[in-house]
Parts: structure tokens; C-alpha cells; sequence
């Protein structure tokens, strides 16, 4: 399941499909399922290699939903997107979900506690032999923000990372089949997610692809303040997402999660036609 994805020739493309009342960007617009189900199909159209369907806000300051909510909104459209022949992943920190997910037809899980916030959902993973991607993080939404504390933070995201790794590679992950993202976001200032880009090299270092995802994010607001000093809102960074995913692509990454799609898609295809070299070349990390 998924080796499609993690092989791909190029960059892979995860389109983002929250379906969910309160995600900071898209709450609201497609927790309607047919709603959902379409722009789904129009992200793939658009070119996405994955749709990544989310059933649980992780903005932070988010209030946790129940299990059986976050089943009732994933489950009917990653089942019709899966039906129409486009690739899902689930974007979940719940086994329970996750499992509901895959046997619905997602190809991929794509944790953002690493496996911290439901060990069980390792186990998950192991069992169905997919791609999993391990997301560094710290604590959930309504507490993240106060544990963004570092001495060196691309060392400690890093070490933390390996650990997570260890930790999938124990419940039966094949090494092959996992993926590292850094978590911009997601217990990190603005400083520390800038640092995080810089450094992409150490981060592939780990052996493992690496998924990248800056889409929207506040801190590309507030470097691109208005004549107020308020923060660029949320849709006015279209262009400044571009210009991280583009630097994280040339880095070597293996793919970027965003809501502009086809902009994204569009770009890549643009730097691709330079020849320029990637710094990594392969889902292994190989040089």
C-alpha cells in the first residue's frame, strides 16, 4: 500500500482536505461530505499525488474532537475518494481512526505526534504494511505552543525524531516505509520553523524521506506584515508557501503538504525543467 507514493520520480504533491469546522485555513468549507468529496477529486485533477483528509483540528489552541466524530467525517469521503481511484492518506493521532481509514482505502497515515499521542497506532501502521509519516511534536494543541523551548532546535527535532523512528521501527514499520516531517508549527516559533528550513540537510540525514509543511502557516504571515503591522491573512500566502516548498524541494525532500495545489504542482514543474539537482535523489536518503 502506498509504495507508489514513496517512489514517485518526483516530488510528491499531498493535497490537504480537512473536513473539519476549525482548521486554521479551510475550517468549515468542506465539512459537507459531497462538498468535501469534490475538492477532493478537483486537488487530484489539480495534480495532487495524495489527498490528505483530516478529521480533527491541530491549530493551535484547538479543542479535541471524540474518536467516533473523527471517524463520522474521514470515513465517507476517504471511501468515495478511494472509489473514484484517487490516493488518500489520513491525517490522524488516532489507531481507532486510522484502521477505520485504511480499511475505508487510505494508503498512508500520516501522524502528526509521531506515534506519542496513540501508541497503538504504530502498531496500526505495522500491521497494514503502509507508508507512515512521523510527525515531530510535542504535546497537543491547546499546550503546544507553551513547550516551543530549545537550546539547539535543529539538534533537538532531530534527536526526537530518531527516537520516533525507533519507536515505529519496534512496532514492526518496516525502515522503508517511514517518513519524517519537522513539524513547522507545531510546538515552534516562527524563528525555529526558519531554522528548521535552513537545515533541511540534516534533517534528510536521518535516512528517511522528509515531509515539508509550511502551507499557509502563521509565521508566513507575520513575516509579510501589512502597513498596520498586522499579520498577512491566511489567504494572502499563496506566494511565500510557494517559495518555502520550492527551497525544501530543491533540499531533497520528498514532498510538501499544501492547499494550493495546482500553484504548487505549477512551480515544481518549473524547477524541475531547470535540471537542477536535488540535493537527495530517492525515498532512502541516497545522495
Amino acid at each position: 500500500m502506498g509504495d507508489r507514493q514513496l517512489h514517485q520520480d518526483h516530488p510528491v504533491v499531498m493535497g490537504v482536505l480537512n473536513v473539519t469546522p476549525d482548521s486554521f485555513s479551510d475550517g468549515g468549507l468542506y465539512t459537507d461530505v459531497d462538498a468535501a468529496v469534490q475538492h477532493g477529486l478537483r486537488l487530484r485533477a489539480e495534480g495532487a499525488d495524495l489527498v490528505d483528509v483530516g478529521g480533527e483540528s491541530t491549530r493551535p489552541g484547538a479543542e479535541r474532537v471524540d474518536a467516533r466524530t473523527e471517524i463520522d467525517r474521514v470515513v465517507p469521503v476517504i471511501s468515495a475518494l478511494a472509489a473514484a481511484g484517487v490516493p488518500t492518506s489520513i491525517d490522524t493521532t488516532r489507531a481507532e481512526v486510522a484502521a477505520a481509514a485504511l480499511e475505508a482505502g487510505a494508503e498512508l497515515i500520516n501522524d502528526v505526534s509521531g506515534g506519542l499521542a496513540d501508541p497503538e497506532l504504530l502498531a496500526v501502521a505495522a500491521a497494514a504494511g503502509c507508508p507512515y509519516v512521523a510527525m515531530h511534536w510535542r504535546g497537543h494543541s491547546r499546550e503546544m505552543q507553551q513547550l516551543a523551548t530549545y537550546t539547539d532546535v535543529v539538534a533537538e527535532v532531530i534527536g526526537e525524531l530518531r527516537e520516533r523512528i525507533g519507536a515505529a521501527q519496534e512496532s514492526g514499520i518496516a525502515p522503508e516505509r517511514i517518513i519524517v516531517d519537522p513539524g513547522l508549527g507545531f510546538a515552534k516559533t516562527g524563528a525555529h520553523n526558519w531554522t528548521l528550513t535552513r537545515h533541511l540537510d540534516r534533517l534528510l540525514e536521518l535516512g528517511h524521506p522528509v515531509l515539508f509543511a509550511s502551507s499557509r502557516k502563521s509565521y508566513l504571515g507575520r513575516l509579510l506584515p501589512g502597513p498596520d503591522g498586522a499579520p498577512r491573512p491566511v489567504e494572502g500566502r499563496a506566494a511565500a508557501t510557494l517559495a518555502t516548498n520550492l527551497l525544501a524541494v530543491a533540499a531533497g525532500v520528498w514532498g510538501v503538504r499544501v492547499h494550493d495545489v495546482r500553484a504548487t504542482c505549477d512551480a515544481v514543474a518549473v524547477w524541475r525543467a531547470t535540471g537542477a539537482p536535488r540535493l537527495r535523489t530517492d525515498a532512502s536518503g541516497t545522495r
